[in-house]
């Protein structure tokens, strides 16, 4: 009896494991769902934003710091905000209620598409360790 409990606890933390550090071809793919039911409506389908109010994600310095692009989507933001060299005025978004792993995932989809290259991958683990807004 020890024995199969013993199995079934490490089998359950492999199991959360590797749903955890999914691959990340497969983070980007559900990054790109959960970008088009949270973020299109702001950022568009090409991820430019609106002139003046709404940053681009495209080629995006901001996203080099992913602490801030982590608490941004996480905590959300108020204020303007510098990307590439533009202040966007007025900019206010509200926290999505994202749980870790849709952070990550969509921070992942963000940062390889539209002129973005990452070749770190954003984990569970990264979004977590956020604790406070940047």
């Amino acid at each position: 009896m020890r024995i199969f409990l013993l199995i079934y606890v490490f089998s359950l933390f492999g199991i959360l494991f590797s749903i955890q550090n999914k691959p990340i071809e497969q983070s980007i793919e559900d990054g790109s769902m959960i970008y088009d039911d949270f973020c299109i409506q702001c950022h568009g389908p090409n991820g430019i934003g609106l002139i003046k109010t709404i940053p681009p994600l495209a080629n995006s310095d901001f996203l080099l710091n992913i602490k801030k692009s982590i608490s941004i989507i996480k905590y959300g933001a108020k204020g303007p905000i510098i990307v590439n060299g533009k202040e966007y005025e007025g900019n206010s978004m509200i926290s999505q209620g994202l749980d870790a792993e849709e952070i990550s995932d969509v921070l992942n989809y963000i940062k390889n598409n539209w002129g973005n290259s990452n070749e770190i991958q954003i984990t569970v683990e990264d979004v977590n360790n956020i604790k406070n807004p940047i």
